[in-house]
């Protein structure tokens, strides 16, 4: 008899946490015998109204009403695999009561979502949620974490198995680019949402616009709006899964740039490992988990100011053969480290361990 996995995931497909951290390994899930159910907490419309710049608070009652109906009405599972937590900004008092007490837990964190609580700028919020993540951690058998910062808050908060799993992509999606596309002008390129795009993409493009003109080259923006758009030497498209990957396969440089936050420390780097696995050079900032995907000179360029930035940017674009050979570079880490086809079978068997120790006891 299959063991019953229950994966309380936070956003639907579009939202690319959970599609990554957790819905793309369906396949491998039931290959090592578990029976998976997906369960997200906010949906389409709710991703829609976020990144649009709506309000999308309005309504979250209904999506609270639906996990706790969840929770409560529905068979008890023999494992769940939770994104973060199960009720965002509610204490953890109440999700500890909803939450099956005899059911293993297994938590999943590709952000520091903990400081979202414990660096809030309302001190009640501090008070009351700034250690929930840590209680939600020391709640779970197996904490997943994506970099080393993550990995290390999961230790402190007297987590009992803490694994190191990074974001990973699935290369039978990424196929490599014709040899013999040529594009007549050259393209920098970033994807991310709305919100990342202001406030990390849009900066870095000023600080390059004037160099690109030079250079005869455009910016590519993937997901930083829900519309196209085009000023300058600036083209917007709007993200989709069913598109992003040709779209990086059009850039000629992958850039991610960060400013030195907690938060921005605990990112795990998937938009430059997107672009290595479409063999495409990079250039990011060296904070966090960046510095390990990026070897300096050999995959890309890490840049910790304007001067490097361009430099590095200027050297890409003059110098096909430099692109080339680091693309192929990022490409080769990206096979050896960072694919679901090596991490898959992997992780599965983690989960799958869990539930067996859990059936045991």
């Amino acid at each position: 008899m299959k063991n019953r996995l229950l994966v309380l995931s936070r956003y639907s497909r579009k939202g690319a946490s959970s599609r990554l951290r957790a819905m793309q390994y369906e396949k491998y899930l039931q290959d090592a015998g578990l029976e998976v159910e997906y369960a997200e907490l906010f949906d389409d419309d709710y991703l829609q109204s976020l990144y649009s710049g709506k309000n999308a608070r309005t309504s979250l009652i209904k999506y609270y009403q639906k996990r706790i109906s969840k929770l409560i009405r529905s068979p008890k599972p023999d494992l769940i695999w939770l994104e973060y937590e199960a009720l965002p900004w509610l204490p953890w008092v109440i999700e500890r009561a909803l939450l099956p007490p005899s059911t293993p837990i297994v938590s999943d964190y590709d952000d520091a979502v903990f400081h979202r609580y414990d660096l809030h700028r309302f001190s009640p919020v501090r008070s009351i949620l700034g250690r929930k993540i840590d209680h939600v951690m020391r709640r779970s058998q197996l904490v997943i974490a994506g970099n080393d910062y993550l990995v290390a808050r999961a230790q402190d908060s007297g987590a009992t198995q803490v694994e190191k799993v990074p974001t990973v992509v699935d290369l039978s999606n990424y196929t490599l680019p014709a040899d013999s596309r040529k594009a007549s002008r050259l393209i920098v390129g970033w994807i991310g949402t709305p919100n990342t795009w202001e406030a990390f993409g849009r900066r870095m493009y000023t600080k390059l616009e004037d160099l690109l003109t030079i250079n005869g080259a455009r910016f590519l923006a993937v997901g930083a709006q829900l519309d196209p758009k085009s000023i300058g030497n600036l083209d917007i498209v709007p993200w989709s899964e069913g598109t992003e990957v040709e779209a990086i396969k059009g850039m000629d440089i992958g850039i991610m740039p960060l400013t030195d936050t907690p938060w921005s420390r605990g990112k795990c780097g998937y938009k430059l490992i997107q672009y290595m696995a479409c063999g495409i050079p990079v250039v990011a900032s060296p904070v966090g988990v960046n510095s390990e995907i990026v070897e300096h000179g050999v995959n890309g360029f890490l840049a910790k100011d304007e001067e490097e930035w361009c430099s590095a940017i200027e050297k890409l674009l003059s110098d096909d053969a430099l692109r080339c050979r680091m693309g192929a570079a990022g490409r080769k880490k990206v096979e050896e480290a960072y694919s679901i086809q090596v991490w898959g079978p992997r992780v599965a068997g983690m989960l799958r361990d869990v539930a067996d120790q859990s059936s045991r006891a």
